[in-house]
């Protein structure tokens, strides 16, 4: 199996670099269908006899997919790192493939905790695997334009529910008959399919040779603030308080677009209830909200992680958080207005946002902390997705179960949320304008174009706190 090594995915002289993003969008395009969850939730709940004040029951397949996601991704980074990406995405194709897998026969079985185990543990294993190990190999090939890099990655994370929402519909349309919507048959389809694309990147993925560098680039030696030349080893980098500041950062920004994410299906046809002169969002119009939110995920990765190569990563991170907070405010205001359009138009902006968070982080945390370990650092990092994963879907269902409980109905269900989660953004937006360079006592001088192993011993050497 030495085709699985990193050694044999290191590519000749004259391989164009270009090749690497079909294989990087390979894999987030499949495991992005998690974001089309939520299209699954009102089928699951007739296929287990889930009432409609115990759906917070179904969000936790989604927040335990995540929260290994994160896990998954921190215990396993530097073995990406060593093992190389071609090994990863195989590992990341037999998980999240045979969650699928698991979770049909959890459905044919009707036990809610088999998904669990499922679509949960397993798939979110392959979540993950499958997540960091493009991200980090789209870097190294693109050191010129590493926020464009790492944003035609994670792009195809957030446009993975644009095809996962219509392929999970279509293929329940197909299986479904008069007393099974056809959950299962449609989970053992989609557990081929997504096998299948993901081979196919790990097929054609390679990694630069440990001297190679984009033809005429010539690496920058003139002083950026916020942008080192040193690099710092993940033991060391999860020290720092930088580290820390976009853990949250990172966390409170994904539990807000999560929130939504989570429940959009649901959400909209509960905020714009048929009656009087309405029509209401149908289901379909509702799965159509859903594709439309993943299409600006998709395209908000790439455009904001671009145009952060200009702007600098915590300027535009200035953006999300404080432009976001307001909108937040404003969603129940559009649903309270009737308009759909205006309600539809703030999320597609917040999801654009939420989108350009995830893709800007890895050129945020290569920028203080080098590209010797940024995988690494960056599955360390996700963590904090784990943590929102769980935190943004509980807080927008226990508050909404809650209320319906009580006898709220349409869009006071969510109102308070929304508030909620327009304060986490501005305690966000204070941790990111706290971001200061890392102090050179964290720097080490190991060879940064060589991959480092979990069991590699950094040369680390501490400099006075005066130098």
């Amino acid at each position: 199996m030495s085709i699985l090594d990193r050694e044999s995915t290191v590519a000749p002289p004259g391989f164009n670099r270009w090749l690497i993003p079909p294989a990087a969008l390979a894999v987030h395009l499949s495991i992005g269908q998690v974001y089309a969850f939520s299209v699954f939730k009102l089928p699951l709940a007739k296929v287990l006899g889930v009432g409609p004040s115990e759906q917070a029951s179904l969000a936790w397949i989604f927040s335990i997919a995540i929260a290994f996601l994160g896990i998954s991704a921190a215990v396993f980074g530097k073995w990406v790192e060593k093992s190389g990406p071609r090994k990863t995405m195989l590992a990341a194709a037999c998980c999240f493939g045979g969650g699928f897998l698991v979770s049909a026969l959890g459905v044919g079985l009707h036990q809610l905790w088999i998904l669990y185990l499922g679509y949960g543990v397993l798939g979110g294993c392959g979540l993950g695997l499958g997540y960091i190990s493009p991200v980090s190999t789209l870097v190294k090939w693109f050191p010129d334009r590493p926020g464009m890099a790492t944003g035609m990655a994670i792009m195809g994370f957030g446009g993975g529910a644009l095809i996962g929402s219509n392929l999970s519909l279509t293929l329940m349309d197909a299986f479904k008959s008069s007393s099974d919507p056809g959950v299962a048959p449609a989970f053992i389809a989609m557990g081929a399919i997504y096998f299948v694309f993901i081979l196919f990147g790990a097929w054609i993925v390679r990694v630069p040779a440990a001297d190679w560098k984009p033809a005429g680039y010539t690496p920058s030696t003139t002083p950026q603030k916020l942008v080192t030349t040193a690099n710092v080893a993940l033991d060391q980098a999860w020290r720092t308080p930088q580290f820390w500041l976009l853990w949250v950062v990172l966390c409170f920004n994904v539990t807000a677009g999560i929130g939504i994410l989570a429940q959009a299906s649901p959400m909209i046809q509960e905020m714009f209830p048929a009656g009087g002169v309405h029509k209401g969002v149908t289901a379909a119009a509702a799965g159509g909200f859903v594709a439309l939110l993943s299409l600006f995920n998709m395209a908000g990765r790439f455009l904001w992680s671009s145009l952060s190569d200009y702007t600098g990563r915590k300027a535009v991170y200035v953006i999300y958080l404080l432009l976001g907070a307001v909108l937040y405010c404003l969603i129940p205001l559009a649903a309270h207005s009737g308009s759909a359009t205006l309600f539809v138009a703030i999320c597609v902006i917040l999801l654009s946002m939420y989108g350009g968070g995830f893709a800007t982080i890895p050129a945020y945390l290569k920028d203080l902390f080098g590209t010797m370990q940024v995988g690494a650092i960056h599955g360390r990092l996700l963590t904090a997705w784990s943590m929102a994963g769980i935190l943004g879907p509980v807080l927008v269902n226990e508050l909404r179960d809650r209320l319906h409980a009580s006898g709220v109905t349409g869009v006071s269900l969510y109102a308070p949320t929304m508030y909620l989660m327009a304060g986490l953004l501005i305690i966000g937006l204070i941790c990111n304008l706290l971001v200061r360079p890392v102090d050179e006592r964290y720097h080490c001088h190991g060879d940064p174009s060589r991959p480092v192993g979990p069991d590699d011993d950094i040369p680390h050497h501490p400099r006075p706190a005066h130098a």
